[in-house]
């Protein structure tokens, strides 16, 4: 097998542009040589991604996105970047900013009692929906024609719409569990990306453990608990996510889309669709294909 490039140092320092107390960029499409990573900061982030269908991969959750995405990252909580080589979107806008980054006035004002329970929310991780992801998703694209003191204010107009909506879906109900240190953030960043790059065929338990510089049985210990799940059902979680995409597009069979996911075995690759998402592959792409026809009236 390819020996895996070494990631760089997965904190993230994000540094405000002069004059501004939060930074915001817009990606017009995918840079197929910048690949995404497992990373963490200090700062909440807020990403809207215009269309198209991905992956999200937050702390100990993962799924998939369809027509786009609002999503919501609290302080250093562990995630992926949400477009890759698999991704087709129509632009993606990152928004990040310190908890903080409102001075003492955001800890004692009574009418940012919203906003604030809205950053204790982020730190599950947040997806939001419906008209908050349209009207939210709409005024973060307006920022980029104000000036520095408008955008603050619109800014805050657009969290206290998220903090007042309930068009979320919180993605680790159970925490957000992992506990970060460099040298595992690191090491599960190589675990990550063996996987991300090598699904689609057999991935071989000797093979990552070997990447972890670890014993089988020590590796498995340490995956379950630093992930809360073992290494099999995240491989396996990771396959069905990307099923789940390819079902969107449409342009393959159930059986094809099984094999192109790393599944040698129909009937596993059944079992462990429900056992993910609650529904068989020809229900789910049944469910689909009621929201195309719904999105296109």
């Amino acid at each position: 097998m390819d020996k895996i490039e070494k990631m760089k140092p997965v904190y993230e320092r994000i540094a405000p542009s002069f004059g501004n107390s939060f930074s915001i960029k817009k990606f017009e499409q995918v840079n197929q040589t910048d690949r995404p990573f497992w990373h963490y900061h200090p700062e909440i982030e807020i990403v809207h991604i215009l269309n198209g269908n991905g992956k999200r991969h937050i702390g100990n959750h993962m799924s998939h996105y369809f027509n786009g995405d609002l999503i919501m990252v609290g302080p250093n909580l562990p995630h992926y970047g949400f477009t890759d080589r698999f991704t087709n979107h129509g632009g993606e806008i990152v928004v990040q900013f310190r908890a903080d980054f409102l001075g003492s006035f955001f800890e004692s004002a009574p009418e940012m009692q919203f906003i604030r329970a809205l950053f204790d929310r982020s730190a599950f991780g947040l997806s939001f929906f419906g008209n908050t992801k349209d009207l939210v998703g709409d005024r973060l694209n307006s920022l980029f024609y104000m000036n520095n003191f408008e955008k603050l204010i619109e800014l805050i107009k657009i969290l206290q719409i998220m903090g007042e909506s309930r068009e979320f879906e919180v993605l680790n109900v159970s925490g957000p569990g992992i506990v970060i240190s460099p040298q595992d953030t690191f090491r599960l960043d190589e675990v990550f990306d063996y996987v991300r790059s090598n699904f689609q065929s057999e991935i071989a338990l000797e093979e990552v453990s070997r990447l972890a510089n670890m014993t089988i049985p020590s590796f498995c210990r340490y995956f379950k608990k630093q992930t809360k799940k073992t290494f099999i059902e995240f491989v396996n979680e990771y396959r069905i996510t990307h099923a789940c995409k390819l079902i969107s597009d449409g342009k393959l069979s159930i059986s094809d889309i099984a094999f192109e996911c790393g599944f040698n075995n129909f009937s596993h690759f059944n079992r462990q669709f429900k056992k993910f998402t609650q529904k068989t592959p020809s229900t789910y792409k049944k469910n689909m294909s009621l929201q195309v026809i719904y999105l296109d009236s």
